[in-house]
């Protein structure tokens, strides 16, 4: 089969390599149509490294996936051949205290794909998942739909921990696809004001598309300022999904004593700082959001339902072969992309 490898920094190459086969009875073998490239697949791409892990070349990448079930192991009766699916890209334990206290995403045990040494990325004709990764879609959610229901099932769980009551004032540092699903989610569930901060003025205008009050670039105005004018008593939940000093920064002063700063973005750096005396001062609670925990299955639901609609984020699109040309433009910021499609040919 082909699968897409780093080969280097910044260097991705194509490749055949053997097709993955069933090995445990509750294996099920796709065949992936469809995967979204991500900020954390990007940052394997141009730094080689997430904190810890580091990518020893070649390997395979990508996560965000859905597809066609081909075959399925002798213990999986929920799942059949022909069967479309959206995937968690997250394999878990079940067994260790984590999973059993409903903190899957924090499994001690652990895989993820396209994570180094963990899981084979999902840029490739088939994979291999167990049947707890594997979510059937229904008939009207398309290929495309169903891969984006991986970030928008991030965006569904930072909602879910922020716990906002009604009426509450919410700002969004950086909208890059996370953030937009941030703000879908946001807006179904709850009756909130949002402001939205990025550098790219096409995703602001999106941002806009999809219901965002306010929106600023900071390349442009003081964002603190402007929205200090509008919301003098400041903001009651900051998801800051950048991964970026300043707008940790900026996430700390825009909240109101009691304010919650929930922390989505993927720091490039190892260290960050905070100031510590204004949140000492105000009781700010500070949040680390990881992944989606079990927000899968009702990302497909907002999705099915038509509360969320998430195809204007898919902005761009390229064959498996030009997987690397997809990976340049996103690193790049280029052509106002919010989210590159690579289309797994059949």
């Amino acid at each position: 089969m082909k699968a897409a490898f780093l080969t280097g920094l910044r260097q991705l190459e194509v490749r055949e390599t053997p097709a993955p086969r069933l090995k445990g009875p509750r294996d099920v073998l796709l065949r992936i149509g469809i995967v979204g490239v991500c900020g954390s697949d990007v940052h394997y791409y141009t730094t080689g490294r997430i904190g810890s892990l580091v990518v020893k070349y070649p390997d395979m990448t990508g996560h965000e996936c859905a597809g066609t079930v081909v075959a399925v192991g002798s213990e999986v009766s929920s799942l059949k051949p022909g069967q479309r699916v959206a995937v968690d890209p997250l394999i878990t334990c079940g067994q260790c205290d984590q999973c059993r206290a409903g903190r899957s995403h924090t499994c001690r045990n652990q895989a993820f794909l396209g994570c180094p040494g963990q899981a084979p990325g999902a840029l490739a004709e088939y994979l291999v998942m167990p049947a707890e990764s594997c979510y059937p879609i229904p008939d009207s959610m398309t290929l495309v739909q169903a891969t984006l229901v991986e970030p928008l099932s991030i965006g569904v769980y930072a909602q879910r921990v922020a716990n906002m009551p009604p009426g509450a004032k919410v700002a969004i540092l950086g909208v890059g696809p996370i953030g937009l699903c941030v703000l879908l989610a946001c807006r179904a569930a709850s009756d909130c004001t949002t402001y939205v901060t990025d550098l790219i003025e096409e995703r602001l205008a999106l941002a806009c598309q999809l219901g965002a009050h306010w929106t600023g670039n900071p390349a442009r105005q003081d964002i603190v300022a402007a929205i200090e004018q509008l919301e003098p008593l400041g903001m009651d939940f900051v998801f800051e999904c950048a991964g970026k000093q300043e707008t940790l920064d900026q996430g700390v002063e825009l909240l109101k004593p009691g304010g919650t700063l929930l922390i989505i973005g993927i720091p490039e750096v190892d260290r960050v700082s905070f100031l510590i005396h204004r949140m000492r001062r105000q009781e700010l609670r500070v949040l680390n959001v990881r992944r989606q925990n079990e927000c899968v299955a009702p990302a497909i639901d907002l999705l099915a339902s038509g509360k969320i609609n998430v195809d204007p984020l898919a902005t761009h699109h390229f064959p498996l072969a030009e997987t690397k040309t997809a990976f340049d433009l996103v690193a790049g910021y280029q052509d106002g992309v919010v989210k590159a499609i690579i289309h797994v040919p059949s």
